[in-house]
């Protein structure tokens, strides 16, 4: 949303403006997968050890690390590539273990987005470990 200032005869307020081009460019990068795009972009993150989580449309997987400075460090890469492509895992991070799960709450499920921040992240933890 956006403030856009109104200046009329008898007074000057602020008016709400959403941004449809952008509005109209994430709703298109934010569609749930098909189940063709199923077959081919997750089942190498499911061979790199993503599952499939329970009752939801969503994917997990668990980290660990040396300590807790390297996990960490870890998911600060993480952070800020979600930032950039707003979009933001749920995790949970004790000491050396850090567990993400993904999805779209836009779309209610996978999206394109969920598969791109899983590659991110899966090249992130083998350069943290390396």
């Amino acid at each position: 949303m956006i403030l856009r200032r109104v200046v009329s005869q008898s007074a000057v307020r602020l008016e709400a403006v959403w941004p449809t081009r952008w509005l109209s460019k994430m709703a298109s990068k934010r569609a749930k997968l098909t189940d063709e795009e199923r077959k081919t972009s997750l089942e190498p993150l499911f061979t790199a050890g993503w599952t499939q989580v329970k009752d939801r449309d969503a994917i997990y997987k668990e980290f660990l690390f040396k300590n807790f400075n390297q996990s960490f460090g870890f998911m600060t890469r993480i952070a800020m590539q979600a930032e950039k492509m707003d979009h933001h895992p749920e995790w949970f991070n004790v000491y050396n273990k850090v567990q993400i799960t993904l999805s779209t709450h836009d779309v209610g499920g996978l999206s394109s987005n969920d598969v791109k921040l899983a590659n991110f992240i899966e090249a992130a933890a083998k350069s943290a470990t390396a």
